[in-house]
């Protein structure tokens, strides 16, 4: 799977969590196996790779509605790992 293709499964699942209004902290494993049997569903991925799927999709929208944040600075703040 390329860049592209992976970025637009990101995008959809984002759609979908946006019209869910669904709290970007979320921790309920069943309010978030919704997204999980999405990816199952619709991109025919499984196991930890739909989790890793999700999982970006609510990183993604943490870091576009993160005001004056640097991810390269602050990524401990977004469980990104990233410093």
């Amino acid at each position: 799977m390329g860049d592209s293709e992976h970025d637009s499964r990101i995008e959809q699942v984002v759609k979908l969590i946006v019209q869910d209004n669904v709290s970007l902290d979320e921790q309920d494993q069943k309010k978030l196996q919704k997204y999980h049997d999405f990816v199952k569903t619709k991109f025919h991925i499984e196991g930890d790779s739909a989790i890793e799927l999700v999982n970006e999709a609510f990183l993604y929208l943490k870091l576009v509605n993160a005001k004056d944040a640097d991810p390269l600075q602050d990524g401990d703040k977004f469980g990104a790992g990233f410093s």
